[in-house]
């Protein structure tokens, strides 16, 4: 009976030095260098933003942030990889709308379910859209592209960075809505792939997101038909906007935000919470993604952004359930 009570005391004693240790362990965080994957081939709106936002995370953990870019499956690759890694605040996962949001719908067979498989830790980059087009294309206004594909059924193709994505999404409501018999060309990875196409004129029009593309408008190497807003903004004043051009229901925007893993413990979470919070205060980190077109946004707790995911994923479920239903 003894001997049972000694081996009780042991485990409890055990247990409780278990739990001191994983406390400290979470207190110490971080202590080596983060992995924060991201879900799309360098060059795109995700990419570009957490490499904006990389220096101010990094000062506010003080350790080393390690861009993986696993690009693949209009996202899924790299959630799968993010989703299975250990939930110790070591690995991280940038997710955004199109995988967060969208994807469950879009492909219901997918393994990882995001609000199952990944901890909201906060908001981080809002961007708008934009409609570009090549300068070998003919049109020059959204207003001529829509004339010159009505005129030309099936001739006018589109590039479409991940067939899921916001970007296609958009691009489809838009023609579905207008009945515009257009030809999709699918492209792997993010948008710069397609963008770089589009620019070659291998491709003639694009929805992408405006920090993927404001250069090369700016530069005089694509066309831009419409901005995905309310108001013109100020990057390109001379174009139009979505709603300006009679297309309220085309504004739209992208957002991108981090994740950790499903088991991560509170503390870490806070812990990284806090740390995009003092980046996103940072006034280089905010001047560097206002001129890259970005909006350098926060959540104000991680159970805010938790919230915020799951009205996203409840709006683009009705899209996408409208578009299969209305599939040419």
């Amino acid at each position: 009976m003894r001997r049972r009570a000694k081996g009780l005391l042991l485990s409890l004693l055990l247990t409780v030095v278990g739990i001191g240790v994983a406390a400290a362990a979470d207190e110490a965080y971080p202590t080596k260098p983060i992995h924060i994957i991201v879900p799309f081939a360098p060059g795109g709106a995700s990419d570009f933003a957490i490499r904006l936002i990389q220096p101010g995370l990094q000062a506010a953990l003080g350790q080393q942030l390690v861009i993986d870019n696993r690009s693949g499956a209009a996202g899924s690759v790299g959630m799968e990889v993010a989703a299975h890694a250990a939930p110790d605040g070591y690995t991280l996962f940038l997710g955004n709308v199109g995988t967060i949001a969208i994807n469950p719908h879009f492909f219901p067979n997918l393994t990882v379910k995001p609000q199952r498989d990944f901890i909201p830790i906060s908001l981080a980059a809002e961007t708008p859209g934009i409609v570009i087009a090549s300068n070998k294309f003919a049109p020059n206004s959204l207003k001529e592209m829509i004339a010159y594909a009505k005129a030309h059924p099936g001739k006018v193709n589109y590039a479409a960075a991940g067939v899921s994505t916001l970007n296609t999404l958009s691009m489809e409501q838009f023609r579905h809505r207008l009945g515009l018999q257009m030809a999709q060309v699918p492209y792997k990875g993010g948008a710069g792939p397609a963008v770089i196409d589009l620019m070659a004129g291998n491709v003639d029009v694009m929805f992408v997101t405006l920090s993927s593309a404001v250069q090369f408008v700016k530069a005089g190497k694509l066309k831009a038909f419409a901005v995905t807003t309310v108001k013109r903004v100020p990057q390109l004043p001379d174009v139009p906007s979505m709603a300006e051009l009679g297309f309220p229901d085309d504004v739209s925007s992208s957002w991108q935000g981090l994740f950790a893993v499903a088991g991560t413990p509170a503390p870490i979470v806070a812990r990284l919470h806090a740390a995009v919070l003092k980046a996103m205060a940072d006034p280089d980190v905010r001047q560097h993604m206002i001129v890259a077109s970005m909006t350098p946004t926060s959540s104000p707790t991680p159970e805010s952004f938790a919230k915020f995911v799951a009205a996203e994923s409840d709006k683009w479920k009705g899209v996408v359930e409208k578009l299969k239903a209305g599939k040419d």
